[in-house]
């Protein structure tokens, strides 16, 4: 199994007592599978997908990451692990706005140490012609395709998508999910994405909703 998240619980303090956000979350993710996680606003889908790519801890639990828990490794061993294997895709793009949009996309395989070609992602990503301009000049839906092909661009075993669809009109929302779900499915690299739209939760090979802190599929 690629990914394999073992009773996973993350607390945040409250003003009375601390809030237990996840409470026990056991999933898996194997390798070349897109999995759909849904749930409200303020659920914890975005918690999850951070402790999974070891941005934020745990306070109790385990993420298995082929054969290691990344929960017992330090900052830095986590680093290592999120630069050269897991990806993530941010809702609001975080793309670079001084960098070009080729320098954009293979800047996560440079730190990863991968060979990609910015002309080869441009054209898989309906990027044609854009790469030498600055990511202010692209729309929303350019931006976060950019976002996607950088993320893949550094062949990750996994990538972890937050709402990538969340700051776009629905038509646009659509041609991006799907565009996603189809390179990671090429790449047969494992997708997890986080969304609150049951449609476009149908296009994964499975889904997982998040409520109260626990998981139902």
């Amino acid at each position: 199994m690629l990914l394999d998240v073992r009773n996973v619980v993350k607390r945040f303090p409250g003003s009375d007592q601390p809030v237990t956000v996840l409470d026990g979350v056991s999933m898996s993710v194997a390798a070349g599978e897109t999995v759909a996680l849904t749930g409200e606003s303020g659920s914890g889908k975005s918690t999850l997908l951070h402790i999974i790519g070891g941005l934020e801890p745990c306070d109790e639990g385990a993420v298995i990451f082929e054969g290691t828990d990344l929960t017992g490794l330090d900052d830095a061993g986590r680093a290592s692990v999120r630069r050269s294997n897991i990806s993530v895709v941010f809702q609001q793009f975080n793309l670079i706005p001084s960098l070009t949009i080729e320098q954009n996309l293979t800047f996560q395989a440079q730190l990863a140490g991968v060979q990609a070609s910015a002309d080869d992602l441009a054209q898989s990503l309906g990027l044609q012609g854009q790469l030498r301009k600055y990511p202010e000049e692209l729309s929303g839906g350019q931006q976060q395709r950019v976002a996607i092909g950088r993320a893949l661009a550094a062949a990750p075993k996994l990538v972890l998508a937050d709402e990538p669809t969340g700051n776009l009109d629905e038509t646009t929302g659509s041609a991006v999910f799907e565009l996603l779900v189809a390179q990671a499915r090429d790449r047969a690299t494992g997708l997890l994405i986080a969304t609150h739209s049951e449609r476009l939760a149908g296009l994964a090979d499975r889904r997982l909703h998040l409520s109260h802190g626990r998981l139902t599929g």
